[in-house]
């Protein structure tokens, strides 16, 4: 795919950034943080091959003029409602409300319509944009599965993006929603992710490989317990029975048994970091059920998530230490 070019001769592909759904803008902090490769790394176009972009993002735009002005940041999102920007890619942070389950006001809006001073819907930015988009992103559990917004209870309707426009939808390119969940996300699975989703739009790198829950395979496919700085302990059944233990933490409710998510392996900052690296639990917020099916937290999982003391746990203590005592 072409990527059009600007009058100087660069060319440049246009990122508009939504986060006017249900949202703490937390994937708009971690993006901040990330380092492989960083904000800066992609907007200023330092990686060999990556197209040029201009991201709108409330975090990065210096446009701060209102509605109608020369000034305003919300003119690229409609500037791309009339067809003026091609191609263009539509990250969306937060939840989708249902906007039809109440007689009057709205759930979350996202500037103005010029034409009627109202406030325009999350949803309705997506109704406009997502059949005009080259590619959709859903960064964030609640933007990619409703998330915290979408619990039992809410009043919203809330519910993610694949929800919202339906998850064999694809965008005008023939693209699936590519979703990067986590509260917050991993800020290098986020910014990898839109790196790679670039080179594929530029037409050099292959099409995404997704999983069932369209999360990016190569990211997702194991489990917390897989790359866990713990996961030892759990073999030879040494529990930590509540916290500051350097002992496996899943009597104290870590789900990192099931939870398909890397942050044990790949660290939060520069490799440093992750959840049970810390000392924190995995409280499941990767997976499309977050946070229903993985409560209540800090409590012990439910039987058969933890191995007896009995069985192949006390020989596996043994041979290690046999193994210990003979190389040491």
């Amino acid at each position: 795919m072409n990527v059009p070019a600007t009058g100087d001769g660069e060319q440049v592909l246009h990122i508009l950034w939504l986060n006017g759904g249900l949202s703490c803008d937390g994937e708009s902090v971690a993006l901040t943080a990330a380092t492989q490769p960083s904000i800066e790394d992609l907007v200023l176009g330092a990686l060999p091959g990556a197209p040029q972009i201009a991201l709108h993002w409330p975090y990065l735009g210096f446009e701060t003029g209102p509605d109608g002005g020369p000034d305003s940041f919300i003119e690229w999102f409609h500037r791309a409602d009339r067809g003026e920007l091609e191609p263009f890619v539509l990250i969306v942070e937060g939840s989708v409300p249902d906007e039809g389950n109440k007689e009057q006001g709205y759930w979350s809006g996202f500037g103005n319509d010029p034409q009627t001073g109202q406030p325009i819907t999350s949803s309705e930015w997506l109704d406009r944009l997502a059949p005009k988009a080259t590619a959709v992103m859903a960064v964030g559990t609640c933007a990619a599965y409703g998330g915290i917004h979408a619990m039992a209870g809410n009043p919203t309707g809330a519910m993610g993006v694949p929800d919202y426009l339906g998850w064999e939808w694809k965008s005008k390119a023939g693209l699936s929603i590519v979703c990067v969940p986590g509260c917050p996300t991993h800020p290098d699975n986020l910014s990898e992710t839109l790196l790679q989703l670039l080179y594929q739009i530029s037409g050099q790198a292959p099409p995404l490989a997704l999983d069932e829950s369209l999360r990016p395979r190569w990211l997702f496919e194991s489990t917390v317990h897989s790359g866990c700085d713990r996961a030892s302990y759990y073999d030879q059944s040494d529990f930590a029975v509540g916290y500051g233990s350097s002992t496996c933490l899943v009597k104290v409710g870590c789900w990192g048994q099931v939870v398909r998510c890397n942050v044990a392996k790949r660290g939060w900052i520069n490799g440093v970091g992750g959840c049970p690296n810390v000392g924190g639990i995995c409280i499941g917020c990767t997976m499309p059920g977050f946070p229903d099916k993985f409560m209540p937290f800090m409590e012990t999982p439910a039987a058969g998530a933890v191995p007896s003391g009995a069985g192949y746990a006390p020989v596996v203590r043994t041979l290690r230490g046999f193994t210990v005592r003979m190389v040491n």
